[in-house]
Protein backbone atom coordinates (compact mmCIF):
# COMPACT_ATOMS: atom_id res chain seq x y z
CA UNK A 1 0.00 0.00 0.00
CA UNK A 2 0.83 3.73 -1.02
CA UNK A 3 2.04 6.08 1.91
CA UNK A 4 -0.83 7.89 2.94
CA UNK A 5 0.72 11.12 1.69
CA UNK A 6 0.07 8.79 -2.27
CA UNK A 7 -3.33 8.31 -1.67
CA UNK A 8 -5.69 10.58 -3.76
CA UNK A 9 -9.81 10.02 -3.73
CA UNK A 10 -11.46 9.45 -7.60
CA UNK A 11 -15.10 9.48 -8.08
CA UNK A 12 -16.77 8.37 -11.63
CA UNK A 13 -20.27 9.75 -11.92
CA UNK A 14 -22.09 7.92 -14.93
CA UNK A 15 -25.34 7.69 -16.11
CA UNK A 16 -26.58 4.22 -13.90
CA UNK A 17 -24.08 4.53 -10.87
CA UNK A 18 -21.96 6.36 -8.77
CA UNK A 19 -18.59 4.92 -7.90
CA UNK A 20 -15.47 6.16 -5.98
CA UNK A 21 -12.41 4.66 -4.33
CA UNK A 22 -9.16 5.61 -2.76
CA UNK A 23 -6.80 5.19 -5.06
CA UNK A 24 -3.05 4.35 -4.71
CA UNK A 25 -0.99 7.08 -6.45
CA UNK A 26 1.85 5.27 -7.14
CA UNK A 27 0.51 1.83 -8.59
CA UNK A 28 -2.78 3.01 -9.79
CA UNK A 29 -4.51 0.61 -7.52
CA UNK A 30 -7.44 0.60 -5.18
CA UNK A 31 -6.65 0.94 -1.69
CA UNK A 32 -9.92 -0.36 -0.46
CA UNK A 33 -12.95 -1.83 -2.70
CA UNK A 34 -15.28 0.99 -4.43
CA UNK A 35 -18.49 2.10 -3.25
CA UNK A 36 -20.97 2.18 -5.63
CA UNK A 37 -24.64 3.85 -5.04
CA UNK A 38 -27.13 4.00 -8.09
CA UNK A 39 -27.36 7.26 -9.67
CA UNK A 40 -30.26 9.07 -8.84
CA UNK A 41 -33.65 9.60 -11.01
CA UNK A 42 -33.67 11.88 -12.06
CA UNK A 43 -29.74 13.11 -11.88
CA UNK A 44 -29.94 16.82 -11.03
CA UNK A 45 -27.34 18.75 -9.67
CA UNK A 46 -28.76 18.53 -5.65
CA UNK A 47 -29.45 14.84 -6.04
CA UNK A 48 -26.05 13.58 -7.04
CA UNK A 49 -24.27 15.89 -5.10
CA UNK A 50 -25.01 14.71 -2.17
CA UNK A 51 -24.50 11.10 -3.55
CA UNK A 52 -20.51 12.16 -3.98
CA UNK A 53 -21.31 13.23 -0.53
CA UNK A 54 -22.14 10.36 1.08
CA UNK A 55 -18.95 8.55 -0.52
CA UNK A 56 -16.62 10.55 0.27
CA UNK A 57 -17.46 10.54 3.58
CA UNK A 58 -17.57 6.50 3.60
CA UNK A 59 -13.75 6.92 2.41
CA UNK A 60 -12.64 9.64 5.19
CA UNK A 61 -10.61 7.46 6.80
CA UNK A 62 -8.99 6.24 3.87
CA UNK A 63 -7.89 9.24 2.30
CA UNK A 64 -6.02 12.11 4.20
CA UNK A 65 -8.39 15.30 4.47
CA UNK A 66 -6.37 17.69 2.46
CA UNK A 67 -6.17 15.70 -0.40
CA UNK A 68 -8.24 16.66 -3.41
CA UNK A 69 -11.13 14.75 -4.95
CA UNK A 70 -11.23 14.12 -8.80
CA UNK A 71 -14.57 13.48 -10.05
CA UNK A 72 -15.40 12.09 -13.58
CA UNK A 73 -18.59 13.22 -15.35
CA UNK A 74 -20.44 12.62 -18.93
CA UNK A 75 -20.37 16.08 -20.31
CA UNK A 76 -18.11 18.84 -21.83
CA UNK A 77 -16.46 20.35 -18.81
CA UNK A 78 -15.18 23.84 -19.16
CA UNK A 79 -13.20 25.07 -16.17
CA UNK A 80 -15.25 23.43 -14.09
CA UNK A 81 -18.69 23.79 -15.95
CA UNK A 82 -20.44 21.21 -17.43
CA UNK A 83 -21.17 22.70 -20.99
CA UNK A 84 -23.54 19.30 -22.37
CA UNK A 85 -25.41 16.19 -20.33
CA UNK A 86 -24.97 12.93 -21.41
CA UNK A 87 -27.35 10.04 -18.87
CA UNK A 88 -27.99 13.00 -16.47
CA UNK A 89 -30.31 15.68 -16.35
CA UNK A 90 -29.94 18.82 -18.33
CA UNK A 91 -30.02 20.76 -15.70
CA UNK A 92 -26.29 20.02 -15.48
CA UNK A 93 -25.66 22.26 -18.54
CA UNK A 94 -24.23 25.67 -17.29
CA UNK A 95 -23.43 24.61 -13.64
CA UNK A 96 -19.91 24.90 -11.85
CA UNK A 97 -19.82 21.35 -10.90
CA UNK A 98 -16.87 21.80 -9.28
CA UNK A 99 -17.89 24.19 -7.06
CA UNK A 100 -21.22 22.37 -6.27
CA UNK A 101 -18.59 19.71 -5.20
CA UNK A 102 -16.20 21.19 -2.93
CA UNK A 103 -19.51 22.99 -1.06
CA UNK A 104 -20.78 19.35 -0.48
CA UNK A 105 -17.72 17.73 0.59
CA UNK A 106 -15.90 20.26 1.79
CA UNK A 107 -12.68 19.81 -0.42
CA UNK A 108 -11.39 20.91 -3.20
CA UNK A 109 -12.55 18.85 -6.41
CA UNK A 110 -11.24 18.57 -9.96
CA UNK A 111 -13.69 17.66 -12.82
CA UNK A 112 -12.93 16.39 -15.72
CA UNK A 113 -14.85 14.26 -18.65
CA UNK A 114 -14.88 11.22 -18.13
CA UNK A 115 -13.11 9.90 -21.19
CA UNK A 116 -10.61 12.13 -20.43
CA UNK A 117 -10.15 10.46 -17.08
CA UNK A 118 -9.60 7.10 -19.00
CA UNK A 119 -7.46 8.25 -21.13
CA UNK A 120 -5.41 9.89 -18.01
CA UNK A 121 -5.33 6.25 -16.31
CA UNK A 122 -4.23 4.45 -19.46
CA UNK A 123 -1.38 6.88 -19.85
CA UNK A 124 0.59 6.60 -16.10
CA UNK A 125 -0.72 2.74 -15.65
CA UNK A 126 -2.22 1.19 -18.13
CA UNK A 127 -2.01 0.67 -22.05
CA UNK A 128 -0.71 3.72 -23.13
CA UNK A 129 2.47 3.73 -20.70
CA UNK A 130 5.46 5.36 -21.13
CA UNK A 131 4.17 6.51 -24.43
CA UNK A 132 4.82 9.78 -26.11
CA UNK A 133 3.97 11.15 -28.82
CA UNK A 134 0.23 11.47 -29.35
CA UNK A 135 -2.06 8.91 -27.71
CA UNK A 136 -5.77 8.43 -29.13
CA UNK A 137 -8.21 6.42 -26.55
CA UNK A 138 -11.56 5.69 -27.83
CA UNK A 139 -14.61 4.35 -25.73
CA UNK A 140 -16.96 2.54 -27.70
CA UNK A 141 -20.27 1.91 -26.01
CA UNK A 142 -23.32 3.26 -26.56
CA UNK A 143 -21.29 6.45 -28.25
CA UNK A 144 -17.96 6.58 -29.16
CA UNK A 145 -15.86 9.09 -26.27
CA UNK A 146 -12.44 9.86 -27.37
CA UNK A 147 -9.46 11.65 -25.62
CA UNK A 148 -6.05 12.89 -27.03
CA UNK A 149 -3.28 13.00 -24.93
CA UNK A 150 0.03 14.64 -26.37
CA UNK A 151 3.36 13.67 -24.27
CA UNK A 152 1.55 12.89 -21.45
CA UNK A 153 -0.85 15.97 -21.22
CA UNK A 154 -4.26 16.10 -22.02
CA UNK A 155 -6.12 17.86 -24.93
CA UNK A 156 -9.53 18.00 -23.04
CA UNK A 157 -12.80 17.48 -24.28
CA UNK A 158 -12.51 16.19 -27.42
CA UNK A 159 -15.55 14.79 -29.47
CA UNK A 160 -14.43 12.95 -32.13
CA UNK A 161 -17.03 10.53 -31.85
CA UNK A 162 -19.12 13.20 -33.75
CA UNK A 163 -17.54 13.30 -36.59
CA UNK A 164 -19.73 13.51 -39.43
CA UNK A 165 -18.33 10.49 -41.85
CA UNK A 166 -19.47 9.74 -45.07
CA UNK A 167 -22.86 11.76 -44.42
CA UNK A 168 -23.44 10.37 -40.92
CA UNK A 169 -22.54 11.22 -37.32
CA UNK A 170 -19.41 8.67 -36.55
CA UNK A 171 -20.68 7.20 -33.35
CA UNK A 172 -24.22 6.14 -35.26
CA UNK A 173 -22.57 3.86 -37.21
CA UNK A 174 -19.23 2.64 -35.17
CA UNK A 175 -20.47 2.66 -31.93
CA UNK A 176 -20.84 -0.19 -30.07
CA UNK A 177 -24.46 -0.37 -29.57
CA UNK A 178 -24.64 0.46 -33.37
CA UNK A 179 -23.02 -3.36 -33.90
CA UNK A 180 -26.17 -4.40 -31.64
CA UNK A 181 -28.61 -2.85 -32.90
CA UNK A 182 -27.73 -4.03 -36.46
CA UNK A 183 -26.46 -7.31 -35.86
CA UNK A 184 -23.03 -6.91 -37.17
CA UNK A 185 -20.71 -9.67 -36.54
CA UNK A 186 -17.23 -8.27 -35.25
CA UNK A 187 -15.73 -9.01 -38.42
CA UNK A 188 -18.10 -7.09 -40.13
CA UNK A 189 -17.71 -4.00 -37.66
CA UNK A 190 -14.21 -4.10 -37.72
CA UNK A 191 -13.96 -3.92 -41.53
CA UNK A 192 -17.25 -1.88 -42.49
CA UNK A 193 -17.41 0.18 -39.73
CA UNK A 194 -14.32 0.78 -37.33
CA UNK A 195 -12.36 0.93 -40.54
CA UNK A 196 -13.41 3.70 -41.97
CA UNK A 197 -13.42 5.58 -38.75
CA UNK A 198 -10.17 5.17 -37.53
CA UNK A 199 -8.82 5.36 -40.61
CA UNK A 200 -10.63 9.27 -41.17
CA UNK A 201 -9.79 10.09 -37.27
CA UNK A 202 -5.80 8.63 -37.89
CA UNK A 203 -5.53 10.97 -41.14
CA UNK A 204 -6.77 13.98 -38.80
CA UNK A 205 -3.93 13.31 -36.14
CA UNK A 206 -1.58 10.64 -36.49
CA UNK A 207 -1.41 9.22 -33.45
CA UNK A 208 1.38 6.91 -32.23
CA UNK A 209 -0.92 4.75 -30.55
CA UNK A 210 -4.45 3.96 -30.19
CA UNK A 211 -5.93 2.29 -27.45
CA UNK A 212 -9.97 0.86 -26.73
CA UNK A 213 -11.61 1.11 -24.10
CA UNK A 214 -15.38 0.39 -23.31
CA UNK A 215 -16.78 -3.14 -22.51
CA UNK A 216 -16.93 -4.39 -25.74
CA UNK A 217 -12.37 -4.10 -25.22
CA UNK A 218 -12.70 -7.13 -23.66
CA UNK A 219 -13.67 -8.90 -26.85
CA UNK A 220 -10.72 -6.85 -28.52
CA UNK A 221 -8.97 -10.24 -29.67
CA UNK A 222 -12.40 -10.66 -32.07
CA UNK A 223 -12.27 -7.23 -33.65
CA UNK A 224 -8.89 -5.46 -33.24
CA UNK A 225 -6.69 -8.14 -35.61
CA UNK A 226 -9.22 -7.05 -38.68
CA UNK A 227 -8.00 -3.33 -38.89
CA UNK A 228 -5.50 -2.30 -41.02
CA UNK A 229 -3.64 1.34 -39.30
CA UNK A 230 -0.60 2.72 -39.46
CA UNK A 231 -1.01 3.11 -35.47
CA UNK A 232 -0.96 0.48 -33.32
CA UNK A 233 -4.15 -0.15 -31.66
CA UNK A 234 -4.46 -2.22 -28.39
CA UNK A 235 -7.11 -2.87 -26.10
CA UNK A 236 -7.25 -0.65 -22.70
CA UNK A 237 -6.01 -2.30 -19.72
CA UNK A 238 -7.80 -0.54 -16.43
CA UNK A 239 -11.02 -0.76 -18.05
CA UNK A 240 -13.98 -0.01 -15.30
CA UNK A 241 -11.47 1.29 -12.79
CA UNK A 242 -10.17 4.08 -15.20
CA UNK A 243 -12.28 6.94 -14.55
CA UNK A 244 -11.74 7.20 -10.82
CA UNK A 245 -7.89 6.39 -11.44
CA UNK A 246 -7.38 8.85 -13.89
CA UNK A 247 -9.70 11.47 -11.78
CA UNK A 248 -7.65 10.99 -8.97
CA UNK A 249 -4.51 11.25 -10.43
CA UNK A 250 -5.37 14.51 -12.18
CA UNK A 251 -6.80 16.01 -8.87
CA UNK A 252 -3.24 15.35 -7.37
CA UNK A 253 -1.19 16.73 -9.75
CA UNK A 254 -3.22 20.04 -10.63
CA UNK A 255 -4.81 20.80 -7.43
CA UNK A 256 -1.77 19.10 -5.35
CA UNK A 257 1.30 20.23 -7.02
CA UNK A 258 2.97 17.16 -7.56
CA UNK A 259 3.45 14.94 -10.78
CA UNK A 260 2.30 11.45 -10.19
CA UNK A 261 4.61 9.23 -12.08
CA UNK A 262 3.73 5.44 -12.68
Amino acid sequence: MASRGRVGLGIDIGGSGIKGAPVDLDRGTFVVDRVKIATPQPATPEAVAAVVAEIVTAFADDVPQDAPLGVTFPAVIQHGVARSAANVDRSWIGTNVEELLSAVTGRRVLVVNDADAAAMAEHRYGAASGVDGVVLLTTLGTGIGTAVLVDGVLLPNTEFGHLEIDGYDAETRASASAKERENLSYKEWAEERLQRYYSVIEDLLWPDLIVVGGGVSRKADKFLPHLRLRAPIVPAKLRNTAGIVGAAVLAAERLGGDRVSA
